[in-house]
């Protein structure tokens, strides 16, 4: 059965004037418009092709890249309002609704929002969902201390950053341990930090542990001297914002770091920054 929301590698079965209809191994098919087929095709070609639902409720392919795909969470912007509720930009012509029934906060025009992709199994249509806590796993947590996952975040509160973990939990990175800009919407990698005993999760975006957070901003401040001539204007003068702004680590982490390099004699501190020891001349 070809699926909504989601890729499908389908076969191409006949062409026609409006396009190229495609089937599966189940007997379906479907039509890909004529402005999203390939210019060469040859019949019994397969093609990947993302599957949703034209105006006319009809299942439908096209080569265009949705912003988001089934059972996953995005930042959308609200195109329009109106009776039945709020149609979000996702990247397709039909725009996807998120009924009244299925938002948060009232929607508005022209503001972003985190949703997450859902079917509605009585019509095979595809909705938006703002009210996020739902689609979040809370019970089998599926990551451990100190594992690296994907985070998408999607509010802010006074204790900090809400983030959903791996497409799948709900995290919290704490603000006094956030040394670089978020905002609603980014993606990033991040760790867990602790899991509670309630199954709440505790992200840091450094790595757990001395060693390997010194090892992840070591190699980023060497990264960074190779691709400056081999010197930074940074030191133990310059303040915490004017290090977080070109490092992205607090003013402490990157002491630590640079002390690190200087013990293994990889760079030398001067009095305007620091100075990458070249080890190899023929390098």
């Amino acid at each position: 059965m070809i699926e909504v929301g989601k890729y499908n590698e389908l076969e191409i079965l006949r062409s026609t004037s409006v396009g190229l209809y495609l089937g599966d191994e189940s007997g379906e098919d479907i039509l890909l418009p004529i402005k999203y087929s390939p210019e060469k095709f040859e019949i019994g070609d397969k093609l990947n092709v993302f599957v949703y639902r034209d105006s006319e409720d009809r299942k439908i392919a096209t080569n265009l890249t949705p912003k988001i795909q089934m059972h996953e969470f995005a930042l959308l912007e609200v195109r329009e309002m109106t009776q039945l509720g709020a149609f979000l930009d996702w990247g397709l012509e039909k725009d996807l609704m998120v009924p009244f029934s299925e938002q948060k906060v009232n929607m508005q025009t022209g503001r972003w929002y985190v949703v997450y992709l859902d079917l509605d199994e009585k019509t095979d249509r595809l909705y938006g969902s703002a009210k996020l806590d739902k689609f979040l796993e809370k019970e089998n947590i599926t990551v451990k201390e100190g594992d690296e996952v994907d985070l998408v975040v999607y509010h802010h509160s006074e204790l900090g950053y809400s983030a959903i973990v791996n497409n799948l939990h709900n995290g919290l990175i704490y603000d006094n341990e956030v040394f670089q800009r978020l905002h609603v919407g980014q993606k990033l990698k991040g760790f867990v930090k602790l899991v509670r005993p309630d199954n709440k999760l505790d992200i840091s975006l450094q790595p757990i542990g001395y060693e390997k957070a010194k090892e992840v901003n070591t190699d980023m401040i060497l990264r960074l001297l190779k691709e400056d001539q081999g010197f930074l204007p940074f030191g133990d003068k310059s303040t915490p914002d004017e290090i977080y702004a070109t490092f992205g680590i607090s003013k402490k982490a990157f002491k630590k770091a640079i002390g690190a390099l200087y013990r293994e004699k990889q760079i030398v501190i001067e009095e305007e920054g620091i100075r990458l020891l070249d080890k190899d001349p023929s390098a």
